[in-house]
């Protein structure tokens, strides 16, 4: 996914890019890992992720591989949508995994660790990456990162199974889960105050993490190269400790503080953003961008009210949908507040006015403000876990 921030300029220089084709094939990666997640999902529910994940992880490495061998730039976005179609199982095949194996009130921990533990390994991948290329060339780093998708998906195919014995006894898929459709989904009024929640965390967060930051930091405050990658970075560590506190805030405390904790910090965070550029207050930036990355961090609680509201037979499709929305919302976002952001002029520069920035960043705001109120109203009357009751031969 951030492979590119790495590699674009050797990218641009090989194939003469310019900044459209570059954005465009750097967005291809979400536009095809939303597109595949209602079918995903359905293949979950029905096999399983023990061979639905290893299967979407070849197309990856069949991507890794094409994007490797690329002449063009045409064979460059397919390799990279062949990657986003096979990454785009591996975090949901692991929420459907959970779903089986842990109860709903152990799925928020779980789930928070495991994203944790993604989100280290992005921070610490940006300069081993930086060093394989300048020893090896991008090319080979792809080659080699296929190889290691094989190897992982095979582990997979091999060691993890689909729920615990009781409930699959023979090794095969119970023939309950999988029943239902993802119409059971969509028309579930409990599920779209959760796909607006999650298109508001997910879909901010990458929107800025994946692209606008950048701008906003060279434009609005005059950063240097240097001193953006260390205020980016502070969003990460703060994405860190969202990521493996929120969980466990979700599971003890109930869905409603916890998500109002995550939210309310990333939603004030946003407003200090706002403060930062208008006011030129370049101070601001290191604190907020902390809070920015620890309430995003917060996105996964939509994936674990999903879990406590929907049947386990139709969880795949459940926690998909719900994702479609924040990667969707993703790539709509980067796009969406590119266009807001242009509409203001450039200086001699090149550079868009700080209140430009302010403006995108206001929108994102009222919208996540706008998610949490539907999101509370909805579940005014629920408990802490209350929602569809699993069969407990399922959990």
């Amino acid at each position: 996914r951030s492979t590119n921030a790495v590699i674009s300029a050797d990218l641009s220089r090989e194939f003469s890019l310019d900044a459209a084709q570059l954005g465009l094939m750097t967005g291809v990666f979400y536009v095809v890992f939303a597109l595949v997640q209602l079918p995903l999902g359905a293949a979950l529910d029905r096999w399983g992720p023990r061979v639905t994940t290893p299967l979407l992880m070849l197309c990856a490495a069949i991507g890794s591989l094409t994007f490797a061998a690329a002449g063009s730039f045409a064979v460059l976005a397919a390799g990279r949508a062949l990657i986003g179609a096979g990454m785009g199982g591996v975090l949901m095949g692991a929420y459907t995994a959970f779903s089986r194996w842990y109860p709903p009130n152990r799925f928020a921990t779980a789930s928070g660790v495991l994203v944790g533990l993604g989100a280290l390994g992005a921070l610490s991948a940006g300069a081993p990456l930086a060093w394989a290329v300048a020893a090896g060339g991008w090319r080979t780093v792809f080659m080699v990162s296929a190889g290691v998708v094989v190897l992982s998906a095979t582990a997979i195919a091999v060691l993890v199974r689909n729920a615990p014995p009781e409930v699959e006894p023979d090794g095969g898929d119970n023939r309950d889960v999988g029943r239902g459709s993802v119409r059971e989904v969509f028309t579930d009024g409990r599920f779209w105050p959760i796909a607006a929640l999650n298109l508001s965390f997910a879909g901010t967060l990458l929107a800025f993490q994946g692209l606008w930051f950048g701008p906003y930091l060279f434009d609005a405050l005059g950063f240097t190269r240097a001193g953006a990658g260390s205020a980016i970075t502070l969003s990460a560590v703060g994405g860190l400790v969202g990521y493996f506190s929120c969980g466990w805030m979700f599971d003890h405390w109930g869905r409603r503080r916890a998500v109002s904790l995550g939210m309310g910090s990333f939603l004030a965070a946003q407003t200090i953003m706002i403060m930062a550029a208008l006011g030129g207050w370049r101070g601001l930036v290191y604190p907020a961008f902390i809070v920015f990355g620890y309430g995003g961090g917060h996105n996964i609680l939509a994936m674990a009210h999903t879990r406590a509201v929907f049947p386990v037979q139709v969880m795949g499709r459940a926690v998909t949908a719900v994702n479609m929305f924040g990667i969707g919302g993703a790539a709509a976002l980067q796009y969406g507040l590119g266009l807001v952001i242009g509409l203001a002029p450039r200086d001699a520069g090149g550079a868009y006015p700080p209140w430009a920035y302010a403006v995108a960043i206001a929108l994102t705001t009222v919208m996540g403000g706008a998610a949490l109120a539907w999101y509370l109203v909805s579940t005014g009357g629920s408990g802490s876990q209350g929602g569809t009751r699993i069969p407990s031969r399922l959990v």
